[in-house]
C-alpha cells in the first residue's frame, strides 16, 4: 500500500491541490516518521512539530479557499526541512557547533523566504557538520548523520542530514547547501539527486557574506523533477550579492527542462582524480563506466577529456578553505568547545597573510581562464561524484586534523573544482554495489546551463530509473 512519504515532491503537491490529502496530515505523518525514526540516521538536529503544524493548517485553509488550484503556491504544503546553516528566524540555530548551541535565528535567509512563499512546510533544521566544514556530518550537537543504506556508514556532508532525511524517508526533498561538494557528497552517499547550481543563482542574503563564491544552496530529492521544482523556488539574487547567474530565457523554467529531451549532447568524461595520491575504488569506476555506456546508448557522443593543465588547486583551496573557517565569529573563551579539525582550520586562516590570500585567489582565476575555454567546448562532463563509497562513522573524526583533512582529500577529489570554476554539477544516483550502497556520477556544466544537465539527467532516470530502490529504513 501507497504511503504518504512514498510520494514525490510534485505528486504530493498535487494530491493536495486536489483536495485528496490535507497538509495536516502530511505533517503528522512526517513528524510522526521523524519521532520514530531520525535518532537511527540523525537527520534532524532541531525538529519544530508546532511551526509545522501551523503551516499545515494555514496550508489547509488555503486549498479548501482556493476557488482554482492553478493559483496556489508551487509547494503548498509539501514539508522540506532546512539544513542547519541557514537561518530561520525564531528557530534555533546551531550550525552544528556546541558554541552556537543556544542561539536562535534573528532573520530568515533569503532561501527560507523563498520556501514559505512557495508554501512549504518546516519539520526542522537538518544536520550538519561544525560550520560545514568537512565532508561528513558527525559533530558535538548530535548523533551522526547516517546513510540509511548502511546506518554503520556516513551520509556525508555537509549537507549529511538533509540527504538522510530525503533518503529515509524523513522529508520528500530538502534544502541544502554546497561549497566544497556539500550537496554532491551526500547526494552520492544516499543515493539521492542533487544540484549545485550556477554561482550566483540563489541569493545566500541577507546575512551570509559570498565573498569567495564558493558556497551555494540547492536542492536534494529522490528524483529529477523534485530537485528542478525546488531550483526553480530558491532561484533568485538580490540587491548587495556579488554574484548573479545568467537568467533563464523567458518563460523558462528549470521544471520545464526535465519534461524534454536534451537533444544530442557531446559529452566529456574522465576519471582521473586531480587531487594527488588520490585512487577511484573499483565501485566508483563501475558506476562511471555504466554512466558513459547508457549515455552512449541514449546517442551521446562521449569522450574522453583531455588532461587539464594546472588544476591542482588543493594547496589554494585549503588557503581559502582555512580563510573561511575564520569567519564565523567565536567568543575567544568558547574556542576550545569548537571540533579539533574547526580549531586546526581557524588556526591556519588566522595565520594566512592577504596576500596569501591573494595569491590563492589569483591562481584560481589563472586556472579558470584556461580550464574553463576547454570545458565549455562540451555539453557536459562526466566524472565519478567520490571516489570511495560511503565511508563508515568514524573515519575522518577519528583522526588527528591533518590526517582527518588529508583522508577527506582523497575521499572527494572531484567536486570542488566546480565550486571553484562557478559551473553548475550533479550528482545521479544510477549505481548501486552488490552490498546495496549507492555510488553516485557527477555531471557538470557550463556557466548557467543547469537546465541542460537537468533534461540529461531527466532523461537518464527514465532510461535507468531509481525511484523503486529504497533503504531497509523505508517501510518502517
Amino acid at each position: 500500500m501507497t504511503q504518504l512519504h512514498d510520494l514525490t515532491a510534485l505528486d504530493l503537491a498535487a494530491a493536495i491541490r486536489a483536495r485528496e490529502v490535507s497538509p495536516t496530515e502530511v505533517a503528522d505523518h512526517y513528524l510522526d516518521r521523524i519521532d520514530r525514526l531520525n535518532p537511527q540516521v540523525g537527520a534532524y538536529v532541531t525538529v519544530t512539530h508546532e511551526v509545522a503544524r501551523g503551516q499545515a493548517a494555514r496550508a489547509e485553509k488555503a486549498v479548501l479557499d482556493a476557488a482554482e488550484p492553478g493559483e496556489l503556491p508551487p509547494l503548498l504544503g509539501v514539508p522540506v526541512p532546512v539544513k542547519d546553516l541557514t537561518m530561520v528566524e525564531g528557530v534555533r540555530l546551531t550550525l552544528g557547533s556546541k558554541v552556537y548551541s543556544d542561539l536562535t535565528g534573528f532573520a530568515d535567509d533569503h532561501m527560507v523566504v523563498a520556501l514559505r512563499e512557495a508554501g512549504s512546510v518546516l519539520l526542522g533544521k537538518t544536520n550538519t557538520p561544525e560550520f560545514g566544514l568537512p565532508c561528513y556530518t558527525e559533530n558535538g550537537v548530535s548523533a551522526p548523520a547516517r546513510t540509511p543504506w548502511d546506518l554503520s556508514r556516513s551520509a556525508g556532508g555537509s549537507s549529511g542530514g538533509a540527504a538522510a532525511a530525503v533518503a529515509a524517508g524523513l522529508a520528500p526533498a530538502a534544502q541544502g547547501s554546497d561549497g566544497g561538494g556539500s550537496i554532491r557528497i551526500p547526494g552520492s552517499a544516499c543515493g539521492l539527486f542533487g544540484i549545485k547550481p550556477t554561482r550566483g543563482r540563489i541569493s545566500q542574503g541577507p546575512i551570509v557574506p559570498d565573498l569567495f563564491g564558493l558556497s551555494t544552496g540547492g536542492p536534494l530529492a529522490r528524483t529529477v523533477r523534485d530537485a528542478a521544482l525546488l531550483l526553480d523556488v530558491m532561484t533568485g539574487s538580490r540587491p548587495g550579492d556579488l554574484y548573479a547567474a545568467p537568467p533563464l530565457a523567458p518563460g523558462e523554467t528549470f521544471l520545464g527542462h526535465a519534461e524534454r529531451p536534451p537533444g544530442r549532447l557531446r559529452i566529456a568524461r574522465s576519471a582521473v582524480p586531480p587531487v594527488p595520491g588520490a585512487e577511484v575504488h573499483p565501485d566508483c569506476l563501475a558506476a562511471y563506466e555504466s554512466a558513459s555506456a547508457l549515455l552512449a546508448d541514449l546517442g551521446h557522443e562521449v569522450v574522453d577529456l583531455p588532461e587539464l593543465v594546472g588544476t591542482d588547486l588543493l594547496p589554494q583551496f585549503e588557503t581559502i578553505w582555512a580563510a573561511m573557517a575564520t569567519r564565523t565569529p567565536v567568543d575567544p573563551a568558547q574556542e576550545h568547545r569548537l571540533q579539533p579539525l574547526t580549531r586546526w582550520l581557524r588556526e591556519r586562516g588566522a595565520a594566512t597573510t592577504a596576500p596569501e590570500l591573494m595569491d590563492a585567489l589569483t591562481a584560481f582565476q589563472t586556472a579558470m581562464r584556461s580550464v574553463l575555454p576547454l570545458t565549455n567546448q562540451y555539453d557536459a562532463i562526466l566524472q565519478p561524484t567520490l571516489a570511495q563509497p560511503p565511508a563508515p562513522i568514524g573515519h575522518f573524526h577519528d583522526c588527528t586534523p591533518e590526517e582527518n583533512f588529508r583522508r577527506q582529500t582523497l575521499f572527494t577529489p572531484f567536486t570542488s573544482v566546480y565550486n571553484v570554476s562557478g559551473q553548475p554539477a550533479v550528482t545521479v544516483p544510477l549505481h548501486w554495489t552488490d552490498e546495496g550502497l549507492p555510488i553516485g556520477v557527477m555531471l557538470a556544466g557550463r556557466i548557467g546551463g543547469e537546465g541542460d544537465l537537468i533534461a540529461l539527467s531527466a532523461q537518464l532516470e527514465e532510461a535507468a530509473p531509481w525511484i523503486h530502490r529504497k533503504p531497509p529504513l523505508w517501510t518502517a
